[in-house]
């Protein structure tokens, strides 16, 4: 793992972190929509790159995008229980990936919002942090129904 890659995979770990401590995410919003990017590492049939929407952990990080494309944009904060059940699973099935922690030049890391949800359920249970979910009765039948998710992507 090169350095720059370190890096990118140590901010996504705080923003896992933050995330599931604040139970808040932030994203930014503009006339068309979210803020996304393009996938430096994944392509889709037609080898072109993969849509990538961005999360913040932190207010300031997400402030800090807010220039040149995202000039235009203001903040969002959207609550941790909605990120989970709503937002990454529509990711999930408009085949986006998730980014998170992107900095001011664009670089963040990128995931599977499937994967992500697992990271972070799982952080949640390592630091016995509940959230109190609208379409499933917790956690536990939250992650089952992830991992049945994906296992029917893999097929």
């Amino acid at each position: 793992m090169t350095q720059n890659e370190q890096t990118l995979k140590q901010r996504h770990e705080k923003f896992i972190q933050t995330i599931c401590a604040n139970e808040i995410v932030y994203a930014l919003e503009g006339e068309d929509g979210f803020a996304t990017s393009y996938s430096n590492e994944l392509v889709d049939e037609e080898d072109n790159p993969l849509d990538v929407l961005c999360f913040w952990s932190d207010k300031s990080l997400a402030n800090a995008c807010i220039n040149a494309e995202w000039s235009g944009y203001q903040i969002t904060v959207i609550p941790l229980a909605e990120f989970l059940e709503n937002w990454c699973i529509g990711m999930s099935n408009d085949g986006l990936l998730v980014g998170t922690n992107f900095d001011r030049n664009l670089f963040g890391y990128e995931v599977d919002p499937l994967e992500l949800l697992l990271e972070i359920i799982q952080e949640l249970d390592e630091t016995n942090k509940g959230v109190q979910l609208t379409h499933f009765e917790d956690l536990t039948v939250f992650e089952e129904h992830v991992r049945n998710a994906i296992e029917i992507e893999e097929e």
